[in-house]
């Protein structure tokens, strides 16, 4: 159904794969195909859990170098118009209310890296390659620097930005940049061991969870523990919630359906 993006789902499981040329770089119509496919998972109850992944050898070493060449030619309100369109991108995918993980193998950066940032949890190779180059091209972060910001600090995202330089998969995980780092051998069944959790967990309520960590984060304490009340009461009589005070009661496994 997309041009620069495969999607499988199996087993509540979806795989959602890049795949545009050798280093996996976005256009526009990538982007638009991104935002398209995030409504259709986040409307879609068979999916519980999404991998986001680059096919070949990279995750993804960016977006289309044309496309920054035309943002630097159009003027200040078109390109205001054009950014908030491709940042939509993004903020669609990240809104997702289901937990996305981003699959990291070779290059991982500019657009690229701003996009596994939008993921809940980021496995990476050891051989992963980072980088924000904007900066030695004349701009600066374009898909949001707070993105950064929110899990390496202020003064990693100085580094980080500000120098452009390259970084390893050690010096990511250090700045908490990425959950987990793997030799390239084993990303594959780490990935799949690290999802596979999910099945096993009500669905609703690892929304609604992901919901009161992302939005509380964002306000005081007194308003996110009323956050936590409204969401938590929209479980109140599902069967999945009925299944896991039972099964907890009667020591065994519980099954979840999703309702």
């Amino acid at each position: 159904m997309y041009k620069s993006w495969n999607v499988e789902i199996e087993d509540r499981i979806a795989t959602v794969r890049l795949q545009t040329n050798d280093l996996n770089v976005m256009d526009m119509d990538s982007l638009f195909e991104l935002k398209s496919l995030s409504k259709e998972l986040e409307n879609n109850n068979k999916v519980w859990a999404i991998i986001l992944e680059g096919a070949g050898k990279h995750f993804s070493s960016g977006v289309n170098i044309e496309l920054l060449n035309k943002a630097a030619e159009i003027k200040a309100e078109e390109f205001k118009t054009h950014m908030r369109e491709m940042q939509s991108c993004f903020t669609t995918f990240e809104n997702i209310s289901k937990p996305t993980i981003a699959k990291i193998q070779g290059f991982c950066m500019g657009g690229g890296f701003m996009l596994a940032q939008c993921c809940d949890f980021r496995i990476a190779s050891e051989k992963s390659v980072f980088s924000v180059p904007l900066v030695k091209l004349g701009l600066t972060v374009l898909m949001g620097t707070n993105r950064i910001t929110r899990n390496a600090g202020i003064a990693a995202t100085n580094e980080i930005v500000m120098l452009g330089d390259k970084f390893n998969s050690e010096k990511a995980l250090q700045y908490n940049l990425v959950t987990k780092v793997v030799p390239p051998e084993s990303l594959d069944d780490t990935v799949s061991q690290f999802v596979n959790k999910f099945k096993s967990l009500p669905p609703q309520t690892i929304s609604i969870t992901k919901q009161i960590i992302k939005q509380g984060d964002k306000i005081p304490l007194d308003q996110s523990l009323e956050l936590e009340i409204d969401l938590q009461s929209k479980l109140l009589g599902s069967s999945d919630l009925k299944e896991a005070l039972e099964s907890f009661a009667n020591h065994r496994k519980p099954v979840f359906t999703g309702n």
